[in-house]
């Protein structure tokens, strides 16, 4: 194969790895995006929160607004506020609610819409009489399009009794008692039967009524933040998640490998048979035939080549570069091999071979490596890396003269004799190594021997033996009585 050949196929495949390193690069990219947008969003979100908490505090409750039967209905419209807007920064959209607050026909807008707020309990009406009255004062407010906000629990309430018929509501409902009753029922099939205001007028407040009480929003509120918090840690895993690698984006860099590498293969067939002298025009069944297996072997390994790194890219964490040379290493090694097998080549051949293999794509990796670091453009880089690198090795491999490779096989039987020598000297040390031990573990086993007369006479030897001075040695009668006596 010439070497204009084989750098077209190394252009090839480092183009393949480069194209799938840009794919998984696009992925993290888009999900680094996402975890910074949505810090964002949940500061967005928290300071609406807090903004909300502040102002009840400060223009609400401080200065003691709507009195002891008034102040809910403003606590519930800035918090109201807080939460939409908080609900809406969470998941990166703009804020939707405005707060009026001039004592209008309007407490609220929402992206234009007008929204009049009756957080009212009194009369057992689930704010249905203060509907009534507000629309008294401003007849055309729902034919303006506008939309009256009733607690969220209360609204729940007029949703079920307005669907209710007359039937169910005469058996399921009573005239008393806990939960809904047939007079309930009744006063919302009338409040409705006026027509004045239809059901789609009316919508749920973000909030119950209880919740928005002046001894009860402050932990309303805090509860919203936790529920904001966990919003965010579901929309960082979805984020997460999503940029996960797929079999469907496996499937595409497998497809498109191999259509790379076939279509390689197909040109580089063609141009082999031009080579020999032949015009297109003269080829014949079985030239194109041949021309059709190459294409069709390196669609396959290819597909294989695109599998295998997006696998080894993605699973094992390997840079793309390095996955692309351990696929053609291997696909290299394994044509030495079958060349092995056929007695083409011997055993020395074999794993000379197989290591140059291994250095070219190598080489290969490196040079990718260096070239998408220096010319950061998807695939080009790498592609010219790999062309620069690989002319330079080859040079250089070439360039060696006999005097030089003469130099290395003398450097190479000196490293083996000082290898050598270095072994028998090892050898030599171990050998005298075990000798000491085993003396040493012998006197100790006599030191410490159940028989005391053996214990004393080796106790004596293994202070010897560690360096304690003969005179000093409790080895006679004489020396033990005047130790312990004088």
């Amino acid at each position: 194969m010439s070497e204009t050949v084989r750098l077209g196929k190394s252009n090839q495949e480092q183009a393949v790895a480069a194209w799938v390193n840009y794919l998984n690069q696009l992925r993290l990219d888009n999900l680094l995006s996402a975890l910074h947008r949505q810090d964002r969003n949940l500061e967005d979100a928290l300071a609406s929160v807090g903004e909300a908490i502040r102002k009840i505090d400060l223009e609400v409750v401080a200065a003691n607004r709507g009195g002891l039967k008034g102040m809910h209905g403003f606590i519930a419209e800035v918090a109201e506020v807080g939460v939409g807007n908080a609900r809406s920064h969470i998941r990166g959209e703009d804020a939707v609610y405005q707060w009026i607050n001039d004592n209008g026909p309007v407490d609220l807008m929402r992206k234009g819409v007008e929204i009049q707020q009756k957080f009212v309990a009194a009369g057992g009406r689930f704010g249905l009489g203060a509907i009534t009255e507000h629309l008294r004062k401003y007849p055309d407010f729902v034919a303006r399009g506008g939309k009256y906000q009733i607690p969220r629990d209360h609204f729940e309430v007029i949703q079920k009794l307005h669907a209710l018929p007359r039937e169910e509501a005469g058996t399921l409902l009573t005239r008393g008692g806990d939960g809904p009753s047939f007079t309930d029922w009744e006063r919302i099939q009338a409040f409705f039967r006026e027509g004045s205001v239809g059901i789609e007028s009316l919508e749920p407040s973000h909030l119950t009524y209880s919740e928005v009480q002046k001894g009860a929003y402050a932990a309303t509120l805090e509860t919203e933040a936790d529920s904001l918090r966990s919003t965010d840690q579901s929309l960082r895993e979805a984020a997460y998640q999503q940029s996960r690698p797929t079999l469907a984006e496996g499937a595409k860099a497998t497809l498109a490998a191999a259509a790379i590498e076939s279509g390689t293969a197909l040109v580089l067939a063609v141009v082999a048979k031009r080579r020999k002298g032949k015009q297109l025009k003269e080829f014949t069944v079985e030239d194109w035939t041949d021309i059709a297996g190459e294409a069709h072997l390196g669609a396959a390994k290819g597909g294989i080549r695109g599998a295998s790194i997006y696998m080894l890219t993605n699973v094992t964490a390997t840079p793309a570069a390095v996955a692309s040379s351990i696929v053609t290493a291997a696909f290299g090694v394994a044509e030495q091999a079958n060349k092995l097998r056929r007695g083409e080549i011997d055993e020395l051949e074999f794993i000379e071979n197989a290591e140059l293999v291994c250095l070219e794509t190598a080489v290969s990796a490196l040079s990718s490596f260096v070239g998408q670091a220096l010319i950061p453009v998807p695939v080009l880089g790498a592609v010219i890396g790999n062309t620069v690198g690989i002319i330079m090795y080859k040079a250089v491999s070439s360039s060696l003269s006999k005097r030089e490779a003469s130099l290395i096989v003398q450097y190479l039987d000196e490293q083996r004799a000082l290898d050598e020598q270095l072994a028998a000297r090892y050898q030599e040390l171990i050998d005298k190594l075990e000798a000491s031990m085993s003396d040493y573990l012998g006197v100790l086993e006599r030191a410490f021997s159940p028989d005391v007369e053996v214990a004393l006479l080796g106790s004596v030897e293994l202070a010897l033996e560690l360096g304690v001075a003969s005179d000093e040695v409790l080895d006679s009668d004489e020396k033990v009585l005047a130790y312990f006596l004088d």
